[in-house]
């Protein structure tokens, strides 16, 4: 599985105002494994910038004056995604402006490049109805240090958003798993029977509530992307 998780940076919120991107960044990962190989490059919009989108990125005009164009970057960045799932937080924002650029050159929209574009958004809405579900906020109910992130930019929020996801989608809170001395579940210890070989006692490693609330989340994204066909859960279970 290969999939690309990707920020865009952009002049303004309304790409139908005519604003542009500014900046891409987009990371990849197989096998739920970052490649550290990524697609980084700020663009020169040829059109001034918002107040408040300076204030959010702080990409001043200046520093893009020398930088290439979309047109110049978009066979390069169209190579990078090709084929792969590309893994967005609030997706049909960064769609809508890459679809808009590739439509100034006359070229097909990016989901015809892609295999599949989902939302990240849209799953953490479906994981915490009515909660706070910016990626600042994921961070810290996940656990994971978003501490440089002191202004947005698009590599590395795409790094940031690759680590959520792998949060989101199987509890980890990092891409990296360390090895543990010590379980910190509670740890019971049971009697079984192993055939001839008669009683023996077995370590019972049980979740921590925090871990059944997150693998129960999960079972909800689950049940609800597969429109109720999750194996997982009882036909009468309702998530």
């Amino acid at each position: 599985m290969r999939q690309i998780f990707l920020d865009t940076e952009t002049t303004g919120l309304e790409h139908k105002l005519g604003h542009r991107i500014i900046e891409i960044g987009g990371v990849e990962m197989r096998n739920r494994r970052l490649t550290h190989h990524h697609f980084h490059r700020y663009l020169n919009p040829e059109r001034d910038i918002d107040e408040g989108a300076l204030a959010v990125h702080g990409i001043s005009l200046d520093f893009l004056q020398d930088k290439p164009r979309f047109a110049e970057v978009a066979g390069e960045f169209l190579d990078f995604v090709r084929g792969a799932d590309l893994i967005i937080h609030n997706a049909p924002f960064d769609i809508g402006f890459l679809n808009a650029e590739l439509a100034r050159l006359d070229m097909a929209p990016i989901e015809t490049v892609c295999h599949a574009v989902h939302d990240t958004l849209r799953m953490a809405k479906e994981s915490f109805p009515g909660k706070r579900n910016s990626l600042d906020a994921l961070c810290d109910r996940y656990g994971i240090d978003n501490s440089r992130r002191t202004l947005h930019g698009a590599l590395l929020d795409a790094e940031i958003l690759a680590e959520v996801y792998v949060a989101m989608t199987r509890g980890q809170e990092s891409l990296m798993i360390e090895p543990v001395d010590e379980p910190q579940a509670e740890l019971a210890t049971a009697t079984v029977f192993s055939g001839n070989a008669g009683k023996r006692a077995q370590r019972i490693l049980r979740a921590s509530p925090e871990e059944i609330e997150q693998h129960e989340a999960l079972l909800g994204v689950i049940q609800k992307e597969s429109k109720g066909k999750c194996v997982w859960l009882a036909d009468d279970t309702e998530h």
